[in-house]
């Protein structure tokens, strides 16, 4: 099939041949009809499958040229990375049409996206909590919504937006087009889909956990950190096969912790992102793992959600995830656009019970390689790694029983009234004659004369 099929109008056929793509990804071309058509539509597709196109081509095919300054689009996304990366893309294929594309995102001043959202915009591509500050500041409109896309809506939720997104919803035109993709269905996404959604329908390209065809997966055993960086380094050595790497790790603390020794190890070669890092750095370091500047990207799951770099020749993961689900995003970052692309996936002993339900997952056995004999087992383990000593008995330490009390001392005589609580008002009522029933003014007085 090629996009020619698709009924698409000149323009866009133009942009799609400047970027020299001619056939549609399965997940572009059943999704083309249902999201032209207007109905609600929920798309499950693996990562690197073509998701953003899928929803951007009929959108800018019916989307009509107007001078109204309020967006008529909004595409929600969970990472700052994804905005950027989704005007890119929509500003590629716009690019024979006269229409007008934001992305706004948290950690940069407010008041200049207040400044360009003021000038007018139709398609507007945004992070929850960023898009609810400037509709809350009454700059941004967004009663002229007339679609709404909601992408990587599971790792929207997993972040903790539900908040954000049930507030958005309250804000929004009730007339309008959902579409949603997601790679994973979960309990909340059809909890939020039945929530909010309107006699969806379903396109499903391949169920959670199923591997790419064209990523070959492979696996090693180590006993831990050290022994998997002395891995690492034999590896990524062989420059000419090992070309564009990203290197997944859990935490944040680990992915600066392997920064700082691969780039010993590989200067000027290896770049990081994390959360904690700051919106510039971040954008920088994809930036220049993208344009072939570092050949080491080292990222927690999060950071490269769905990401789209191309040419990615290795995914390797250096600590097997906990959550199956996580393994499949990863690997997805590789293979991308029918290309070939290999995962690597190094195991402790620990980790071999993850390991255990990725396979699960996927129905199919990774291939396990032995440690090349070049490669040095190592002993040293890292703090995670050492295990808790617990102290044995000891008669000689001190226990509760012999731990100093509260202090004390003697209350002063002006502390030590007695509380006379509510007999004390009785008494004094009994004493002044006050009135037993309301509005009875002569009480008193006849009581004084006898």
């Amino acid at each position: 099939m090629t996009f020619q099929e698709l009924n698409l109008k000149t323009p866009l056929y133009n942009a799609l041949d400047d970027l020299g793509f001619k056939h549609p990804t399965p997940v572009q071309s059943q999704s083309f009809g249902p999201v032209a058509s207007g109905k609600d539509v929920v798309g499950i597709a693996q990562t690197g499958t073509g998701k953003t196109f899928a929803y951007l081509l009929p959108i800018l095919r019916d989307l009509k040229y107007s001078r109204q300054e309020n967006p008529r689009v909004l595409i929600l996304v969970p990472t700052r990375e994804l905005v950027v990366q989704v005007v890119q893309e929509a500003e590629k294929l716009s690019k024979y049409i006269n229409n007008r594309i934001l992305g706004v995102y948290g950690g940069t001043n407010i008041n200049t996206q207040k400044r360009e959202v003021a000038q007018g915009l139709d398609i507007l591509v945004a992070t929850p909590g960023r898009l609810y500050d400037l509709a809350v500041s009454r700059v941004l409109q967004l009663k002229s919504i007339q679609k709404l896309v909601i992408d990587e809506v599971d790792v929207m939720l997993d972040l903790g937006f539900r908040h954000q997104l049930m507030n958005i919803f309250d804000i929004l035109p009730q007339r309008r087009q959902n579409i949603m993709f997601s790679a994973t269905m979960t309990a909340d996404v059809d909890q939020l889909i039945s929530d909010f959604f309107i006699n969806p329908e379903r396109i499903s390209i391949a169920v959670s956990g199923t591997p790419l065809e064209n990523i070959k997966q492979l696996s090693y055993e180590a006993p831990n950190f050290y022994t998997k960086l002395n891995l690492l380094e034999h590896l990524l050595a062989e420059k000419d096969i090992y070309t564009k790497i990203l290197i997944f790790v859990g935490t944040k603390k680990m992915a600066d912790r392997l920064f700082e020794m691969l780039n010993e190890i590989f200067p000027n070669e290896v770049s990081v992102i994390h959360s904690n890092k700051t919106q510039n750095y971040r954008l920088r370091s994809i930036e220049e793992f993208e344009n072939g500047e570092q050949r080491l990207l080292v990222a927690t799951d999060v950071m490269a959600r769905g990401l789209d770099i191309d040419d990615i020749s290795h995914v390797i993961n250096f600590d097997t995830p906990e959550y199956p689900e996580n393994y499949m995003h990863r690997i997805g970052r590789t293979g991308r656009a029918d290309k070939e692309g290999v995962s690597i996936l190094l195991s402790t002993k620990n980790e071999m019970d993850n390991k255990l339900k990725i396979e699960d997952l996927m129905q199919l056995k990774i291939e396990t390689l032995e440690i090349p004999e070049a490669v040095t087992i190592s002993n040293e383990l890292i703090e995670e790694e050492r295990p808790v000593i617990k102290e044995h008995y000891n008669p000689i330490k001190k226990t509760d029983e012999d731990a100093p009390g509260p202090a004390f001392h003697e209350k002063k005589d002006k502390n030590k009234k007695e509380n006379l609580g509510g007999s004390y008002r009785r008494e004094i009522a009994k004493k002044y004659k006050k009135p037993k029933t309301r509005g009875d003014k002569n009480y008193n007085r006849r009581n004084k004369k006898r």
